[in-house]
C-alpha cells in the first residue's frame, strides 16, 4: 500500500524543502560563511530530514482522516502528536552540532558551513512547517 493516496500530498510533503534552503542559506549569509562542499552536505541532511518530517505528518493526518469530521481538528490533532518528535530531531541536531558550528581550531572552515546550514535549516523549516505548511495543508488537503 502506497503512502500517499495522491501526488498531491507527495508535493505537500516537498513544500519543506524551499524552507530548508531559504533557512540554510540566510544562515550561511548572516555568519559570513560561502556556500562551499560542506555547505552542500549539511544542506542534503537538511533536505533529507524535512522530507522525513513532511512524511510523518502527513501520514499522521492520513491516520486520522476518519476519526474527525473536520480537517482543521485533523490537522491540530496530528501537529500536537508530531510535534515533541520534530522537536527531538531538530534539538539532538542543534547540540550536537554546536561545538562544530563555534570551533576556531584546525578545519573549523570545513565544519562551520555544515553545521550552520543543518542547526539554523532546522529551526526555520520546524518553524515555517508548522506554521505555513498547515495552513496550506488544510485548503487543499
Amino acid at each position: 500500500m502506497a503512502t500517499f493516496s495522491s501526488v498531491k500530498q507527495s508535493l505537500i510533503v516537498m513544500l519543506n524543502i524551499p524552507f530548508a534552503l531559504t533557512g540554510g542559506i540566510f544562515a550561511l549569509w548572516i555568519r559570513n560563511l560561502y556556500l562551499s562542499v560542506p555547505a552542500i552536505i549539511g544542506f542534503i541532511a537538511l533536505f533529507g530530514v524535512a522530507v522525513l518530517n513532511g512524511i510523518v505528518l502527513v501520514s499522521t493526518i492520513n491516520k486520522k482522516i476518519n476519526s474527525f469530521d473536520n480537517i482543521k481538528d485533523i490537522i491540530i490533532n496530528a501537529c500536537n502528536e508530531r510535534l515533541r518528535p520534530v522537536l527531538m530531531t531538530a534539538m539532538v541536531a542543534g547540540f550536537g552540532f554546536i561545538p562544530m558550528a563555534l570551533s576556531n581550531g584546525s578545519g573549523a572552515e570545513v565544519q562551520r558551513p555544515l553545521a550552520t546550514v543543518v542547526i539554523r535549516g532546522h529551526n526555520f523549516i520546524n518553524n515555517a512547517y508548522f506554521n505555513c505548511v498547515t495552513c496550506y495543508i488544510s485548503l487543499k488537503f
